[in-house]
């Protein structure tokens, strides 16, 4: 559609102030930690890729996006040279990318001697955005280009970067780490710990410093997991009013208005009721049949499509059964929420969520494999869980396997010492798969530390193997991997 020119000079302008030497306003001056891979991303001047940061409604992509113009302009980039777009504008979205970008360029020439830097922000509402940004790389030298993106194909971009075309940055909900210094909590002085594994080299009285430092952090920890890593709520100080604004502002949004808009959702009421349902199961292994029977029969080829939706737009992962062929591709799915505060703030818990064990525990286990995906996902590695074939009650609730290297976590989040006998799933695990390491997270500080293990199969209690299990505090975990 042809927008006239004066209109869509003025859009720009607006959401451009550095052209006219304006500083940009309301920009906090913390950062998230994904900021150091943006500006490594601006300071590579060989490489040939395109950015694209995907992530959640709200969880701030757009602020990651100014603070980089930010400090572009005030290290001396030409002003002139530096664009902002978000193509949920609905002028911007009428005019088009090739229109928008023509205007800049009547606006404001290049200077000579520097790239043109492109911030396009919420990419999917660009038809073919896809073949564009190839197009891009291949024969607009002169141009560097950063893309973000809350729901579209953009998460199945990653197999693109591995070509040359663009790298992937996942932006999840805030970390622990970064909640506290959002809501200017002081870190405790822990010791440095750079990988999990360096702690099987500890001794009883690390554990024990380590324990009395890390105590007050439970307090924090529950709160995080009732306030969620959403910036915006998680700095609201009524609880109400924050998982009020996860409903509303996010969760909604997302539900009703990004699946009609971009997938042509119309059942919008069956949407809910699944998300739901995911919600009131969170970290649970999900029976599509049962789903189907207990929601009034909403067909199976329906929430299957509706699974896919929730992962595209960011609010669900899931994770595979551990394994290959037939047993992976017929197995069932397991759930985790977006985010941990997710469920309680749909169910309307409020901190009743702290006293049920189960729904608590659940939480835990949703932050922590947030955490864990993310510390690793430069790795590409491939997450999954385990259970026994022949006795479904012995599982791993998380597997991370890179390369040739497995790496299960078991979650007790319960106010009981996590005993050999209720380790029986992971002890088999770590003797079945020959692994040396394996991770218990739990709720008592007390039982920080390492433990031998003995052997898991019928009639072998007594036999010593030479794997070992971690049992770390869940909100130290969460914070290391977070640092």
């Amino acid at each position: 559609m042809k927008i006239p020119k004066a209109e869509l000079f003025s859009v720009l302008q607006e959401f451009n102030p550095w052209w006219t030497g304006q500083p940009l306003s309301d920009l906090p001056d913390w950062e998230r930690s994904a900021a150091a891979q943006i500006w490594d991303w601006l300071e590579d001047s060989q490489t040939k890729r395109s950015l694209l940061l995907t992530g959640a409604r709200q969880v701030g992509k757009t602020t990651l996006f100014r603070q980089a113009i930010r400090r572009l302009v005030n290290e001396g980039f030409p002003p002139a040279n530096v664009l902002y777009a978000t193509f949920d504008h609905p002028i911007l979205k009428l005019a088009g990318l090739e229109r928008t970008l023509q205007a800049w360029e009547e606006l404001f020439p290049p200077a000579e001697g520097h790239p043109r830097i492109l911030f396009l922000d919420e990419i999917q509402f660009v038809p073919d955005w896809q073949v564009w940004l190839k197009h891009q790389g291949d024969f607009q030298r002169g141009r560097r280009i950063a893309a973000t993106g809350s729901a579209s194909p953009l998460r199945d971009a990653r197999a693109e970067s591995g070509v040359g075309r663009w790298q992937t940055i996942p932006l999840p909900t805030l970390s622990f780490a970064e909640y506290l210094r959002l809501r200017k909590i002081p870190l405790p002085k822990l010791p440095e710990v750079r990988s999990l594994r360096h702690l099987f080299d500890w001794g009883p009285g690390d554990f024990s410093n380590a324990a009395t430092l890390g105590r007050p952090l439970t307090a924090h920890f529950h709160e995080y997991l009732l306030r969620g890593g959403f910036p915006e709520p998680a700095m609201v100080n009524d609880l109400t009013r924050c998982q009020r604004l996860l409903r509303e502002d996010i969760v909604d949004k997302v539900l009703k208005r990004d699946m009609t808009a971009l997938y042509g959702v119309r059942r919008v009421l069956e949407v809910e009721k699944i998300f739901l349902y995911l919600c009131y199961h969170d970290g649970g292994i999900l029976d599509v049949p049962t789903l189907s029977r207990e929601l009034d029969g909403i067909n199976r080829q329906s929430v299957n499509n509706f699974l896919d939706l929730f992962e595209a737009t960011h609010l669900i992962y899931r994770l595979r059964p551990f394994g290959y062929g037939k047993e992976v591709l017929r197995g069932r799915s397991k759930i985790y929420l977006a985010d941990a505060a997710l469920p309680g703030a749909m169910l309307l818990l409020g901190r009743r969520l702290l006293e049920k064990a189960d729904r608590l525990g659940a939480a835990v286990e949703t932050a922590f494999f947030k955490h864990l995906y993310t510390r690793y996902y430069p790795d590409q590695p491939t997450f999954s869980y385990w259970q026994d074939r022949s006795n479904r009650d012995l599982e791993v609730d998380l597997i991370a396997e890179t390369g040739d290297r497995l790496v299960p976590f078991e979650v007790k989040y319960q106010d009981a010492e996590p005993t050999a006998r209720r380790l029986k799933g992971l002890r088999l695990f770590l003797e079945q798969r020959g692994v040396d390491h394996g991770y218990v997270i739990t709720q008592r500080w007390e039982d920080f530390g390492v433990i031998e293990t003995t052997s898991a199969r019928k009639g072998h209690a007594r036999e010593n193997l030479t794997a070992r299990i971690l049992k770390i505090p869940a909100p130290l975990a969460c914070l290391w991997l977070s640092l």
